[in-house]
């Protein structure tokens, strides 16, 4: 056999073994499609992924009737795309889904909407979509359009986000205000304990020393565990926080004439402070901006405090000072109500 045979012999074989790996290296790729544009109050987002890819990393069947079935695929998506306007994650709300052919392969292409208040100055995509289920070599590729201009950028295992604009001082220190003012207001576990601490509370300066140590204390843990130097498990701080409801709520119960001390007050301010934090653990903060966004957060927090106890405290030393008796029952009554609401929160919580 001459050498032309056997350099021809070796071509074949090669070829004949290398075969099957070019055949499926096309199909084995796991790619994905993102196309992204930030309006004035709407992210509008196009999603495309491989049909079959889709429906083994939800491990269901997925064909157009599945893929209809838009609150499990949304909340799967939500999941694993996380959308950030401005460091405040917004979730995406399924408005679209079909099934096209693309390269004579079925792809499921789903448009989401995220609503916002106002148009963001900055855009943070965390991407997660099989990296860590079903294809850690999967990548999406990414066209943002913000503001006329338009980026485009790889997603893969390695760089799985995307940011685009940047936060201005004062929109950041604005935003994270009203993020504070709204938190005390809808945490009605933390106004219900800020009441029963009024309840104990016989002067002005006495009412000025339990804001003071509670806002104090809460500020100590809240610098500590967005910082991530102290982190307690949310079902033991939650807990704790109904258990200071109940607690205080009870000592006033059982001596309507009881004086609370700064010290109880700096102690269960503590453990608040926990609870204050966990809306920040779900906020994209940035190391520059870190500390303004944890102050002006925890600003927000007392001006909402602040504006509850200015109009809570005269009302009830008016109770306290009033002669009618059907106006005396109206604390113990408050007080009652208070620990009902510590109690049912505490086994939820516990249990």
């Amino acid at each position: 056999m001459n050498t032309r045979r056997i350099f021809l012999l070796l071509g074949m074989m090669t070829f004949f073994v290398f075969l099957p790996l070019t055949t499926h290296a096309h199909t084995n790729d796991s790619e994905g499609f993102s196309f992204i544009e930030v309006n004035e109050e709407t992210i509008h987002y196009e999603l495309k992924l491989d049909l079959e890819e889709f429906a083994e990393a939800m491990s269901r069947e997925m064909n157009e009737s599945q893929l209809f079935d838009t609150d499990t695929v949304q909340e799967f998506l939500n999941a694993r795309i996380e959308v950030y306007a401005d460091g405040v994650i917004v979730e995406g709300v399924i408005e679209q889904a079909e099934i096209e052919t693309i390269q004579e392969r079925p792809v499921a292409v789903m448009n989401l909407t995220y609503e916002m208040k106002r148009k963001p100055e900055k855009i943070i995509l965390d991407y997660h979509m099989f990296f860590d289920e079903t294809a850690p070599s999967h990548a999406n590729f990414v066209t943002i359009d913000m503001d006329g201009v338009k980026k485009q950028i790889i997603l893969t295992y390695s760089s799985r986000q995307l940011e685009v604009g940047e936060m201005s001082f004062i929109q950041n220190a604005k935003q994270f205000l009203s993020l504070g003012v709204k938190h005390i207001f809808t945490g009605y576990d933390h106004i219900l304990f800020i009441l029963a601490l009024l309840f104990g509370a016989k002067t002005i300066r006495n009412i000025l020393s339990l804001v003071t140590a509670f806002t104090l204390a809460h500020s100590i843990t809240l610098a500590l565990a967005t910082f991530d130097l102290v982190q307690l498990p949310s079902r033991i701080v939650e807990s704790a926080i109904a258990l200071s409801i109940i607690y205080v709520a009870l000592i006033h119960l059982l001596n309507l004439d009881a004086k609370h001390h700064p010290w109880l007050a700096f102690g269960f301010g503590l453990i608040h402070g926990f609870g204050f934090a966990g809306i920040l653990s779900e906020m994209q903060l940035e190391g520059s901006q870190m500390a303004m966004s944890l102050l002006s957060f925890n600003l927000g927090i007392e001006l909402g405090q602040l504006f509850i106890v200015s109009l809570a405290f005269p009302l009830i030393l008016w109770i306290k000072k009033s002669t009618k008796k059907p106006v005396k029952w109206i604390i113990p009554g408050i007080s009652v109500c208070i620990l009902v609401f510590g109690l049912v929160w505490f086994f939820q919580r516990a249990f």
